[in-house]
């Protein structure tokens, strides 16, 4: 256990994918010294947390430390102002991306573009820090397609539209097919224990600019 995020309030917002990684992430932040709050929606997009809809394949959160809480009936998304007001959060970390970038087709570009601006928007209007954690590689196969050549557009796109949070860049935390997934874009618990790892040490050598007070 460390201190570096001593002070920290950190809300976490996700899809599928922190559903995979909530635990290892929560307690990863929580080991630095954080307090964490994680929701995490099966299928979200940005839109999602904005103007809540219908969860089709689950809700997992957790919040500090409590036990998690699975819910995979139906039910009503959270609302990303609600949290914001029952949490206090001064950092809020976004991993979303897999579910926008369009694997297997055409991503379009004004319709994540609109997305990703309408969260960040919200997120500003806030006040409060954030850092947002774009897609990680996947493999080839399975029903996702997600393709080496998607996921580097998709982070791409997301580098340079998600201010004012800062981006963390996780193609940058293995090589594309480096950490195997079990349906080609959701990763085995190996992992996701690694992307739990980076991602609590991309923030710490974020800190500084993430205005904690």
């Amino acid at each position: 256990m460390s201190a570096a995020l001593a002070g920290f309030a950190i809300l976490v917002i996700g899809d599928s994918q922190l559903m995979g990684m909530l635990p290892m992430l929560h307690n990863e932040l929580e080991d630095a010294g954080a307090t964490a709050y994680s929701y995490a929606v099966c299928g979200s997009t940005a839109q999602d947390w904005i103007i809540p809809t219908t969860a089709s394949c689950g809700l997992l959160h957790r919040d500090d430390k409590a036990a998690a809480v699975l819910d995979m009936k139906p039910g009503p998304t959270w609302n990303l102002t609600n949290l914001i007001a029952q949490h206090h959060p001064n950092l809020i970390v976004v991993e979303l991306g897999d579910t926008m970038a369009g694997y297997g087709g055409h991503m379009e570009l004004g319709w994540v573009h609109e997305q990703i601006s309408g969260l960040t928007a919200k997120i500003a209007a806030s006040h409060v820090s954030c850092v947002w954690v774009g897609p990680a590689w996947g493999e080839d196969y399975g029903p996702y397609h997600k393709t080496t050549a998607q996921v580097q557009a998709m982070s791409q796109l997301l580098s340079q539209s998600v201010a004012p949070c800062q981006y963390i860049d996780s193609t940058t935390f293995s090589r594309p097919g480096e950490w195997h997934t079990r349906d080609g874009s959701h990763l085995e618990p190996d992992g996701y224990r690694k992307w739990a790892v980076a991602i609590t040490a991309a923030i710490e050598k974020l800190k500084g600019q993430l205005g904690q007070h």
